[in-house]
């Protein structure tokens, strides 16, 4: 049997096989950018973060143990009732879309991990960077780690295999339609699976243009997550900040 889905993001993310995939993400590279993003961003003791597609919620919680109050929301169930066993009374979850202004404002707003530009729809990634834009306060700070498409595409894998929990994923990578697309295929349980990642390779003009359209001003852009210069060449990360 093979199931194939084409709304990726809302299928994909909702399975056990994403995080599978993906278990062995660097934590503490995580909490570095963590620590460094915070420190930069001098955030009030205790102010109150955020976290836009938060997952399983990684960043939340470590951003809760540095003393913030944090909120949590992404569009898949299964990732937000996973989150929900950490929630304390200044650490929430809440499913939610990302194109829909939260009731809330914070200090902060992070949208980590390249979760931006799944969208058919382009107005739904502006409707995004306005959102964000409302749901500031009015000294917060917007914050969007992206790829650096130019390096991606310059480094582009095209194909591959990688073998985690006896499941062996065979993942295919190419540039489709203004589209960094990742085909990923897999057989379990006697089931044949086929998903597709599909990011919008946004360049840092392509944010700049968004930006404006949404009416935000950029104030800085690093290259990595120690908040070192970019580089269109060489740096892997687009880490832009914005308000």
């Amino acid at each position: 049997m093979t199931e194939d889905t084409s709304s990726w993001f809302k299928s994909w993310f909702d399975t056990r096989y994403y995080h599978i995939l993906y278990r062995d993400r660097d934590a503490t590279e995580a909490q570095v950018f963590m620590d460094n993003l915070t420190n930069y961003l001098n955030l009030p003791e205790g102010g109150t973060i955020l976290d836009l597609a938060c997952g399983k919620g990684r960043h939340s919680r470590y951003l809760n143990k540095l003393g913030y109050d944090v909120t949590g929301i992404d569009l898949s169930v299964n990732s937000i009732a996973h989150a929900k066993q950490f929630e304390n009374h200044r650490l929430r979850f809440e499913v939610h879309d990302m194109c829909k202004p939260y009731p809330k404002r914070f200090d902060a707003v992070f949208n980590l991990f390249t979760s931006f530009g799944y969208f058919e729809d382009d107005a739904d990634n502006l409707n995004t960077i306005k959102s964000i834009k409302a749901d500031l306060n009015a000294t917060g700070f917007g914050v969007i780690d992206f790829m650096n498409v130019d390096y991606v595409i310059d480094n582009l894998v095209p194909e591959d295999s990688k073998t985690v929990d006896g499941i062996t994923f065979y993942q295919k990578r190419y540039v489709a339609n203004g589209y960094i697309v990742k085909d990923i295929s897999f057989e379990t349980d006697g089931r044949a699976f086929n998903f597709t990642e599909r990011v919008k390779a946004f360049t840092l003009a392509d944010f700049e243009a968004l930006f404006a359209a949404a009416g935000v001003h950029l104030l800085d852009i690093f290259g990595d997550y120690k908040l070192r210069k970019f580089s269109t060449k060489t740096s892997e990360r687009l880490v832009m900040i914005f308000k």
